[in-house]
């Protein structure tokens, strides 16, 4: 029973961050309209997108039960002011439909590829956030020749990666949790059929209990530079998360050899949603890097 309550009030806390983020992102958000939105027929579903700017393009991948809007609303417009940013909806997420394709990251990092096909983009630089991250993991491991440059926030490549706590997290989940929050007042803003909003829940629930791995040789594989953020206590096992970046190349000492191309920031006193608040020290990152 303690241990439902304690989990209880981690879920409320999480959302009561997600509401401050909402509120700002929806401000941000109004500063720039996309250019061109619409739906990409991939794998058996429909996936939404939505593209401001011009430029180099560079895909946003959004962290789970979140939509374009409420994980990227701040930076989008700062990003397009030079890029070409291209933002899409996994699969039952805000615009994008529900559909009983059952999830996993290797069918969302294809739905990805399948919506650079449409959009006629031979390769771009990538950005996940969350579970985004953990696709945009996959999807450099899948489509090397597709990706530039790898961004990965608060998140991982592999579901060891997350702290236990972080890993059992669902088991209590109910969908009445989520009832009258601000995920579930977005959802209701622009799903295309919000009676399936329960069925997105439990199928969300499901496919966070399945763990993965993109394989740490996989990973050693990537030859595009990867940028990796992290909150110093957002979630990930910071032991597990030096590895990562050992595998990336890191972790020497660049007074005695060349700096590598991969980058990782750990930023102070951050939490796993918090960290996407922190809009300017998250775009200084981006800009030096990507540039």
């Amino acid at each position: 029973m303690k241990k439902i309550f304690k989990k209880n009030n981690a879920l409320k806390s999480v959302l009561l961050i997600a509401m401050a983020i909402l509120a700002t992102s929806k401000t941000k958000a109004q500063e720039v309209k996309a250019d061109d939105s619409g739906y990409a027929p991939v794998n058996g579903t429909k996936i939404y997108y939505e593209v401001y700017g011009e430029g180099e393009p560079i895909i946003l991948l959004h962290g789970a039960f979140y939509t374009i809007e409420m994980n990227w609303g701040q930076l989008i417009p700062e990003l397009s002011k030079t890029r070409k940013v291209i933002a899409i909806e996994f699969q039952g997420h805000g615009h994008s439909p529900y559909s009983d394709r059952e999830l996993d990251i290797v069918t969302l990092a294809k739905d990805v590829e399948e919506v650079m096909n449409y959009l006629k983009i031979d390769s771009a630089d990538v950005a996940g956030y969350s579970m985004g991250g953990s696709v945009a993991y996959q999807f450099a491991v899948q489509s090397p020749k597709r990706l530039k440059k790898l961004v990965i926030i608060s998140s991982t490549y592999k579901t060891d990666g997350w702290l236990p706590i972080v890993n059992t997290g669902f088991e209590d989940f109910k969908p009445e949790f989520f009832d009258s929050t601000p995920l579930k007042t977005a959802y209701d803003a622009v799903a295309p059929d919000k009676t399936k909003w329960t069925k997105f829940l439990k199928q969300m629930f499901d496919f966070a209990k399945v763990p993965f791995n993109c394989g740490d040789s996989n990973i050693a594989k990537i030859t595009a530079p990867v940028l990796v953020i992290s909150g110093d206590n957002d979630g990930l096992d910071k032991v597990e998360l030096m590895k990562t970046y050992k595998l990336l190349g890191g972790d020497v000492s660049a007074d005695l050899q060349p700096m590598p191309k991969s980058h990782l920031a750990i930023v102070p006193s951050q939490g796993h949603v918090s960290l996407m608040m922190q809009t300017k020290t998250i775009l200084g990152y981006l800009k030096e890097f990507l540039n």
